[in-house]
């Protein structure tokens, strides 16, 4: 089942959450070079494709660039999306670098600070890609580098900047099934993945190969990991608007000091 044929990807109106305004969900951000209009220079930028699909599900996207970084602020948000990006420094899982391993220690402090506030804060969670790797590794597990080296048979970035596509089947009782079915195909673009799990974490998408495509953490609001790009498309949002009705939800239940804390997340590296 290809993930597509769900609404369309135009802007829902904010009432379809059921609150009075719509959940602030907060999105990390690359900090780079980048150039608009005749200039060029340093910028916090995201793809658009994040923001327009966290809108066009009903939320409103509060971006996070990796400067200046203070966790509080997820106490004044209703969920995060922690999205794709360059390679995590393998130093945090205890490797040595791949020659193709690419990181930037500011980004991944950044991503790891806001990963652990908000599995302290339950804080609902949809972690994309690179997002998705800083779970695991917060939650103590390690990553495999570059796939092609223990997996030649595939390539998730053969063609640079263009989007592979990648099938998977999921696991009975899981967030992703209950949004997408048994199986289901969606973009994906990168060279490294899931090795040892993460303390707590569940694997609920693999696909043909092995490549874990989706882990969960049993027993929060709403934490969900994909390898694969749900933002790549806006003709189906389902993952996206299953989220933000998650993070609809906990709104209705914060009193007025906010979300309930739970204690940190067991096993997560500082």
């Amino acid at each position: 089942m290809a993930l597509n044929g769900s609404e369309s990807g135009s802007e829902r109106p904010a009432l379809r959450t059921g609150l009075s305004r719509r959940p602030l969900i907060g999105i990390t951000t690359y900090y780079q070079q980048a150039a608009w209009g005749v200039w060029k220079g340093s910028a916090a930028l995201v793809p658009g494709t994040y923001v327009e699909a966290v809108t066009a599900a009903g939320g409103s996207p509060v971006l996070l660039p990796p400067l200046g970084t203070e966790t509080a602020i997820l106490d004044g948000l209703d969920g995060l999306v922690t999205s794709g990006g360059t390679d995590v420094d393998p130093a945090a899982y205890g490797h040595a670098p791949h020659p193709k391993t690419v990181s930037q220690p500011q980004r991944d402090s950044h991503d790891f600070a806001l990963t652990r506030a908000a599995l302290e804060r339950d804080l609902p969670l949809f972690a994309i890609c690179r997002g998705a790797q800083i779970l695991n590794v917060v939650l103590g597990g390690t990553l495999i580098q570059h796939l092609p080296d223990v997996r030649p048979e595939v390539d998730y970035q053969a063609t640079p900047g263009s989007f592979a596509d990648v099938t998977f089947s999921t696991a009975p009782d899981s967030i992703i099934r209950s949004l997408l079915g048994p199986a289901a195909s969606a973009p994906c673009y990168h060279h490294q993945g899931i090795a040892e799990l993460g303390r707590g974490l569940r694997i609920t998408a693999e696909a043909p190969e092995g490549t874990v495509e989706a882990v969960e953490l049993p027993g929060r609001n709403w934490v969900l990991g994909v390898q694969f790009h749900p933002e790549q498309n806006p003709g189906d949002l389902r993952l996206f608007e299953g989220f933000v009705a998650e993070c609809a939800r906990v709104r209705t239940q914060k009193d007025g000091t906010g979300l309930t804390r739970t204690p940190e997340a067991q096993g997560a590296r500082r």
